[in-house]
């Protein structure tokens, strides 16, 4: 009467707080004295308390022989305290599970219903395969029990039975199937349930269960029941299409007349994924759906707006003309003040987009990164907006401000204007010049991480579509021209992040890539190299080097083609600002803007080395009166060819996986041995193994020739360790030169190697054929006076304006969706060779072969050298030789021939057969 029950334990761990452990640990002890005795009674206490102690995190799989025990009690209440140990303690593994068979087998059959019930429950928690096996058939025999309550709980226990032991299914499935039946609704609902679960895993082993579940449907008012039927027949109808007309006018029923929003949406599921929305009577439903749905978008319930976005979204690509009918009420839902729901109505918008709504999509998604801060009200919490729906009240904001949202979303909603007009290689955008546009909106209102986005776009659109560069290079000069980028800030966001410089890369490339497209080339070239373009990063950095570069030479060829007297001092002067704007990136930490900007590096040679091409050293090589053919300077061509040669153009996905590997390449090779002698280490070891091998030697000569020579010098050399001696052989001299030369070609492999620093710097390389290139003199020219910062056609601002596109109907835009291939002689695989000019002429875009050189640019001058003639002796002839004739000969025929088949011999003989290469011959 002294021992301590369960609520005692509970006062005790609450006058404990402070030192609970220690309490818990006598409470443990007590416990383990108390589980020994003989008192049922009080074993079940005590295992009622360790119970308790288990929800706290304690282990109790000490004492599971002593749980079995209570649940053997003859005493319900007892009984009922050891199952309940059990559920909560026993896991698969635990070893006394074998012990509760039989006990669970005779709590099953009891005469007692309390008994059976409880069994039913700890079974269903506690169930193995191998009781699985063995109490199975228990478990069908108590589906026809006089008691639904017992019924129902062997309907639920038989559904872990089935999980753990799945051969149990083909006899009870006939009992499953009685159940349906049961003039319980409790056991018909449990049932229903049981076997929505299990078709999830094999649906069509449960089309027998159509008949008496249709008749569920039709005759049933419990909304539950309703749902989990619907769902069933959801899993069916893709096994049974003549399911799908039957089930049509019911679902429409419920549909139409049902007030739970529940089942609502659960028919509208099953009709979506069980293809109930085809035909007439499907169209007939999906408008049933669609109505329905949307009127939920304007309910002040968050969570029917959420459901209503989500089915309407699974009904768009069957149904898309009507949902387009509620599009304002879906594009409302991007400024409701959750975020969820948000995220539901882009997915729904982006399900929508087509042609002829794309720009207008796009536009209101752009406005919601755009629109200024004090436009929107405060975002409130999710306890308001909860306190808000239960009174009734509207305090909730109608908009959430793209500035007080997460950085993540604005993101996602960047990413996601660019994935719904670059979709299917841009199938949905019918103006280019308008996405352009738009691409340049989001590099001033997104942030960073969108960045590498839009450049990739920018620079895609400008190779794909030929009629939109023109545009694409206006734009890109203004951004070059735009200090907004070079600030790191963002306009609008109170100048928070790194704004999204990858996209003055996009326009860099694009001004460099078609500078015939410039109005005024020589404008582009001051915003390359400006000084503060050293803030940017060193790719960009070095993409304006190489685009100043092209800009450049186009501007000189175009100068050539239209050559006057007086443009000399122009070219001067450009060439001028050129050098000092390159030479302010030459001390750059990047290597590769070192490269770009070294103009240092390669020095032409003094004229006295060329002979006779500068006679007099006073003439220039601008003069127009000492280069009488042609009149304007050849410098002006010398850049233009690097650049221009071939047309970049886009390259077709699977275009590297059609080159074939050519013969004798080996991908897996090293191009540079990875074993590099070590010069610079100790070879003690080495010397002395040597030294040992040369004093064997020399005494096996000495023995052979008597002296003494060879032992002395092989002691000499041999007293100081790793150290060769002064004297030394013809060995040692060889081995001593070997290595000197290793050391060399080392040396002078590590001197051009740029990630190599050494002392001695590296010496200016020199071309093999110098005589053939021409040399122009650019030291002492004057500076650059006439060129001042260009002029703008608009002052660049936080809010940037761009030439948008007018609403008259544009020309249409050919997109190149195939991209290049490589050619057909590139598919047999041949070593590789020298590149040959390209031949003149138009080709077909996109037939895999190299496009020549824009047409609008002029000429390049011919080659210096002249070009190889072939005479037509030297042509060797292919034409294919002559057929070769096949006689068949056949033997005689000793005696017994008539003269007839003698004759015939005779022709066969002499007539020639098909020759080699005849078609239908093999």
């Amino acid at each position: 009467m002294w021992e301590r029950n369960l609520q005692d334990l509970i006062r005790g761990l609450r006058a404990h707080k402070h030192d609970e452990s220690r309490f818990i640990a006598s409470a443990i002890e007590e416990i383990r004295k108390e589980v020994r005795g003989e008192d049922m009674e009080l074993k079940a206490a005590a295992v009622l308390k360790l119970t308790y102690l288990e929800m706290l995190g304690y282990d109790m799989s000490w004492a599971s022989f002593h749980v079995v025990e209570v649940m053997s009690s003859p005493r319900f209440h007892l009984k009922s305290m050891g199952y309940l140990a059990a559920t909560q303690s026993f896991e698969q593994e635990t070893d006394v599970l074998m012990l509760t068979t039989n006990l669970l087998k005779k709590d099953l059959t009891a005469a007692r219903p309390l008994e059976v019930a409880v069994s039913l429950n700890g079974l269903s928690h506690i169930v193995t395969p191998d009781l699985g096996r063995d109490l199975y058939r228990d478990l069908i025999s108590l589906l026809t029990h006089s008691r639904p309550a017992i019924r129902k709980r062997a309907v639920l226990a038989l559904y872990k039975v089935f999980l753990k032991y799945p051969d149990a299914l083909e006899y009870g499935m006939e009992r499953l199937k009685e159940r349906l039946e049961d003039p319980d609704i409790g056991v018909v609902s449990a049932t229903v349930n049981v076997l929505c679960e299990l078709a999830k895993q094999d649906p069509q082993a449960y089309l027998p269960f159509a008949p008496p579940l249709f008749l569920i449907l039709t005759t049933s008012n419990n909304n539950w029941m309703l749902i989990k039927t619907i769902k069933l027949f959801g899993l069916l109808t893709p096994f049974e299409p003549r399911l799908v007309k039957k089930l049509q006018p019911p679902i429409t029923e419920l549909i139409s007349t049902t007030p739970a929003i529940s089942l609502l949406y659960e028919c509208v599921h099953t009709c979506i994924i069980g293809g109930m929305l085809r035909g007439v009577a499907g169209h007939t439903l999906a408008q049933t759906c669609v109505t329905k749905l949307a009127a939920f978008l304007e309910d002040p319930d968050q969570n029917l707006k959420y459901i209503a976005l989500l089915a309407l979204a699974k009904i768009v690509p069957s149904h898309p003309h009507l949902v387009a009918e509620y599009e304002s009420r879906i594009m409302a839902s991007i400024n409701d003040q959750d975020l969820s729901i948000r995220m539901r109505a882009l997915d729904l918008i982006s399900a929508m987009v087509h042609p002829n709504n794309l720009q207008s999509i796009v536009q209101q998604l752009l406005s919601h990164l755009t629109v200024p801060e004090s436009t929107y009200t405060t975002v409130i919490s999710a306890t308001q907006s909860l306190s808000a729906a239960v009174s009734g009240t509207s305090s909730a904001p109608s908009t959430a401000s793209p500035a007080q949202v997460s950085p993540a979303y604005r993101e996602t909603l960047a990413r996601r204007i660019l994935s719904l007009c670059s979709a299917d290689l841009y199938g949905n955008v019918s103006d280019f010049e308008w996405y352009v546009s738009v691409l340049v909106d989001l590099a001033y209102v997104s942030r960073a991480p969108v960045g590498e986005a839009i450049r990739d776009q920018l620079v895609d659109i400008a190779v794909r579509v030929r009629q939109v560069r023109r545009y694409a290079v206006q734009v890109s000069m203004k951004l070059l021209a735009d200090e907004t980028f070079l600030a790191g800030g963002e306009p609008g966001l109170d100048n928070e992040g790194s704004g999204c410089q990858e996209v003055l890369w996009a326009a860099a490339w694009i001004c460099g890539e078609y500078a015939s497209e410039l109005t005024d080339t020589r404008k582009a070239i001051p915003s390359l190299l400006a000084p503060n373009v050293a803030k940017l990063a060193p790719d960009i950095i070095a993409i304006y080097i190489q685009s100043a570069a092209k800009i450049f030479s186009a501007w000189a060829v175009d100068l050539a083609a239209r050559w006057d007297d007086d443009d000399l001092p122009e070219v001067k002067d450009a060439v001028t600002s050129v050098l000092s704007g390159v030479r302010q990136f030459a001390s750059s930490e990047d290597f590769e803007v070192q490269e770009r900007a070294d103009v240092n590096a390669f020095r032409p040679k003094p004229k006295a080395e060329f002979g006779n091409g500068f006679a007099d050293a006073s003439t220039s090589a601008f003069d127009p009166i000492a280069v009488s053919e042609p009149v304007y300077p050849k410098s002006l061509y010398l850049l233009y060819p690097l650049f221009s040669q071939y047309e970049l153009n886009p390259v077709a996905p699977e275009a590297q996986a059609s080159v074939p590997v050519p013969e004798g390449l080996d991908l897996d090779a090293w191009i540079v041995p990875q074993a590099q002698p070590k010069i610079d280490e100790p070879v003690e070891v080495e010397v002395k193994k040597k030294k040992k091998d040369r004093k064997g030697k020399e005494k096996e000569k000495e023995k052979e020739k008597g002296a003494g020579d060879g032992t002395a010098k092989g002691k000499k050399s041999g007293k100081k360790k790793g150290v060769v001696a002064s004297e030394r052989t013809p060995e040692e001299i060889l081995e001593a030169e070997e290595l000197a030369k290793a050391k060399a070609r080392r040396l002078e492999m590590l001197r051009d190697d740029p990630y190599y620093i050494i002392d001695t710097p590296a010496r200016p390389r020199q071309s093999d054929d110098v005589d053939s290139i021409p040399i122009v003199r650019l030291d002492d020219l004057p500076p650059l006076s006439s060129v001042g910062p260009a002029s703008r056609t608009a002052t660049p601002s936080n809010a940037p304006s761009f030439p948008r596109p007018s609403p008259i109907p544009r020309a249409s835009y050919a997109v190149e969706r195939g991209g290049e291939m490589p050619p057909e002689a590139t598919k047999q695989a041949t070593p590789l060779s020298t590149p040959t000019p390209p031949p003149s002429g138009p080709k077909p875009r996109g037939s895999g072969q190299v496009t020549p050189a824009r047409a609008a640019s002029p000429a390049i001058p011919p080659p210096s050298f002249p070009t190889y003639e072939v005479h037509d002796d030297e042509i060797p002839t292919t034409a294919s030789p002559e057929l070769i004739k096949v006689m068949k000969v056949k033997k005689k025929k000793v005696g017994g021939t008539s003269t007839g088949k003698k004759k015939r011999l005779k022709d066969n003989d002499a007539t020639p057969s098909d020759s080699v290469g005849t078609p239908g011959t093999s």
